[in-house]
Parts: structure tokens; sequence; C-alpha cells
């Protein structure tokens, strides 16, 4: 007996649904595969800073309040809340992206999902205890925010604005590089309208001040003071140490000016990690932030008026280092006494399940990760460049094309701020350039989709 037309039509519409099912269900898994192959949360060496802002009620450098809240409010589950919430908003966000882009069905959202797997940084860092995850997924955010506004429900409307401002609130390098896209788009909105409103920048913008003003609250609440989280002079600090423009000044200026480290300008160490996070017995002589802050913040000042071309030669270097560090795992190894102490300390429940953990026992090499890691992250950048090339030759600004701009401004603004403030890492480029893969695959849609309308088109004529 034959099944009818409208039998075979729900049957395919039950066949699809389940299948979206379980690609809403795996994905996920997937996305926190490196974390239950580990058999607890990834850790870095940050990660502690970050944790012990609930306990210990003062202010560290580089290390958010909100993000330390967000953390202690996972701590009961081991953490495993907080990275189900990070993979649940990242596939979230990830389908609505492709959504507003046309780009529709279960299989093209599982296979771009399974490309983004296993070809970027992102189940690394939605698998981590770290701010991390969010300075990517809040460049799309912010997007959507902006640029599609009308094609976004009001619920969906809200909870991008509530994430980008919470992403914002994560770290400071995270928010300055949202400012600029908002800055960027102001500027240009004479040029894109059309693409862009006034009304979605008026909301982005909004959403970074209330990032803000969450950075205020949640140093006040923990704190008691109503204060930005510190670390601008001491991170430019060690960058400028790194790059040898330090030791001029001191080299320079010690016979007339009596700083702490005049005694120590033949024995400053290599790097600024070295310097502040090293252990070294210099810093911890000198008082540490408690009593360098005020030097490292007058010697960075001074030495940016005393050589300005010294300063520009090294910031061009630094941003190129740091658009092209983009390995994944940096600092993600068996060797971070310092996260460890902070959970044996104030979590020693959880001691035995992270001492257990495969990363505490060096199982972890990312050099095999970043054969394919590596040459698709830098792939994918030229392909930004690729497509904005493209569009100016057609002089032709479609969506792709505005979205490629985005993240390619995006991605220099990250390699400008945390390269010159900070000095390149790896991990600051990972955990943001796979948003660069991710709309090398919305193009490659885009283009297949154009292609075969244009095939339809010729076999019609």
């Amino acid at each position: 007996m034959e099944t009818s037309i409208p039998g075979k039509v729900f049957a395919a519409q039950a066949r699809r649904s389940n299948a979206a099912r379980i690609a809403l269900f795996v994905l996920p898994l997937l996305m926190l595969a490196p974390a239950i192959w580990n058999g607890y949360p990834l850790l870095q060496y940050d990660t502690g800073g970050y944790l012990a802002r609930w306990y210990e009620g003062y202010l560290v450098i580089n290390r958010s309040t909100s993000y330390g809240i967000y953390l202690h409010l996972g701590e009961q589950t081991q953490f495993w809340l907080n990275l189900a919430f990070q993979a649940i908003v990242s596939l979230w966000i990830i389908q609505l992206t492709l959504r507003v882009f046309g780009i529709t069905g279960t299989f093209r959202l599982a296979a771009i999902g399974v490309g983004l797997i296993a070809t970027t940084a992102l189940p690394w860092i939605t698998s981590m205890l770290l701010t991390d995850i969010f300075a990517g997924l809040s460049v799309l955010t912010l997007f959507l925010l902006i640029a599609y506004r009308g094609q976004t429900t009001t619920i969906e409307k809200i909870l991008l604005f509530a994430f980008t401002a919470f992403a914002a609130s994560t770290h400071s390098a995270t928010m300055i590089v949202l400012a600029g896209v908002c800055a960027a788009g102001w500027v240009l909105l004479p040029w894109l309208r059309g693409r862009i409103t006034a009304s979605g920048l008026t909301q982005a913008s909004s959403a970074l001040v209330v990032g803000a003003l969450l950075v205020l609250g949640c140093n006040y609440a923990l704190s008691g003071k109503l204060t930005w989280t510190p670390g601008g002079s001491g991170v430019a600090f060690g960058r400028m140490l790194q790059d040898g423009i330090v030791k001029r000044y001191l080299d320079d200026h010690c016979p007339q000016q009596q700083l702490k480290l005049c005694p120590y300008k033949d024995e400053l160490p290599p790097t600024g990690d070295d310097f502040l996070w090293g252990g070294n017995n210099m810093f911890d002589k000198l008082g540490r932030f408690e009593g360098m802050s005020d030097e490292m913040e007058f010697i960075s000042k001074q030495a940016l008026i005393a050589y300005p071309w010294l300063q520009a030669k090294a910031a061009a270097k630094a941003t190129w280092d740091q658009l092209v560090h983009v390995a994944t795992g940096e600092g993600t190894n068996g060797w971070l006494p310092h996260t460890y102490g902070i959970i044996e300390r104030y979590l020693p429940e959880q001691s035995k399940a992270m001492r257990a953990a495969k990363q505490q026992h060096w199982d972890i090499n990312f050099d095999a990760v970043n054969l394919v890691h590596v040459p698709v992250a830098l792939g994918s950048m030229v392909l930004m460049l690729g497509i904005l090339g493209s569009a100016a030759w057609r002089r032709r600004l479609d969506d792709v094309t505005l979205l490629a701009g985005t993240v390619t401004l995006a991605l220099l603004g990250n390699a400008m701020v945390c390269g010159i403030i900070s000095g390149p890492h790896d991990r600051y480029g990972s955990r943001i350039v796979w948003i660069a893969t991710f709309t090398a695959m919305i193009a490659a849609v885009a283009y297949l989709r154009h292609s075969r309308r244009g095939a339809d088109e010729d076999a019609a004529d």
C-alpha cells in the first residue's frame, strides 16, 4: 500500500525535526569535547585570579570581577554549568548569525558547527574557565545589534544586548575592541546607510555603556571601590620592558632620577611576563604591584614621551606579531601552580577531580592541533582581505562584505590593543580569529548559492 503524499511530507518533516534535535544536542557536546575528555574544565594561568575575586575581595590587575562572579555561580557543579552555558550560547549565536544570512537547515548548521570544532580553537576556549570565549562571540552579537535589528525578534534583541554588555565587562581588551567597532560604525554611518542604522549603533553603544557600569558595579560590590579594573600601566610597562624601552629609559635617566628599578637595570628579565608573573625576586623585593604600580606608570608615560619613534616602531611590530600569533593552547598545560593553589584553598572539595584531570598530568599536546588550527586561522584572515578586495573592485557592499569588514576591523583592533599594551601572545589571537573562519564559511555558502542560482538561470535560458 503506497503512502499518501501528505504522509510522505509529514514523515520528511518528522525526520528533519529529529535531525534538528540531534544536532542541537550533539553540537554543544562536541564543543565541550576537550573538557569532557579531560574530566574537568580546562584551566589556564589566569583562571585562578578570576576564581579568587569572589573570595579575596580586592581588585587584581586584569582580573574581571564580573567574570569572577559568573564563575562563582557554577562552582557547585564543578563549573560544568559555566561550560554548558558557554557551549549553548555559542551554538545560539552561530545559528542566529547563519539565520540572518539566510543559511538555514539542520545540515548546514551541523556542517558549519563541526567545521569550526574541527579546525579552530572554538571547542578549546568553550571548554575553558577563561574570558576568551566571549571575545569572538561578542563581535558577532555586536554586529547583529548594529546591522540586523530588523531580522531579530524582541527577545533576541534583549538577549543580544545583555550578552554583549556582559561580554564587554569580562575583559578590558574586549571592551576596547567592541568600542572601536562601534566608533567605526558611527564614522562610516553616512556611507553605509541602508546597511547599518543609527538605532542599531545606539543600541550597540548602549550595551557597552551597560557593560562599563557592570564593571564598576561588580568592582564596588566585591571590593568597596568604585573604580575600573586595574591593569593598564603595569601591562604596558611589561610590553615596553621586553621591547628594551624600559632599559633604555633607565640607562638614560637613572643618574638623574631616583627610581626603585635603577639598581636592577642590568638584571631585568627578558619579557614582561617573566617580570610580572615569573616569581622573580626582583619584583617581589620591590613590593610587587603595591610597591611598583606608581613607578611602572611613571616610566610608561615618560618613556612614551621620550621615545615616540621607538614606541611607534615597537607598536607596529607588536601589532603585526599579534596578528600572526594564533596558535591554540597557550597557557593550557600542566604547570599552573597559582590556579591549582586557588582551587585547593577555596574549593578543596574539587581538588581530587582537578588533580585527576588529564591536563594536570600533561596529557594535552597542542602541536598536532596547531598543524590544522594555525594555517586555517592565517588562511581565514587572508580570505577576509580577499573578500574586501573583491568588494572594492566590484564597488559593491553586500552582507558578507559587511561581516568580513567588521571581523577584519575587530581582528586588527584586537591585535593593536593586545599587541601594543600586553605584547603578542598566541592566546589573544586564537580566542578571536575563529570568527574569521566562520565568516569564510558563510562566504563559501553564499558563493555556492549564487553559483547555483546562476547555473539554474542559464539552464532556464
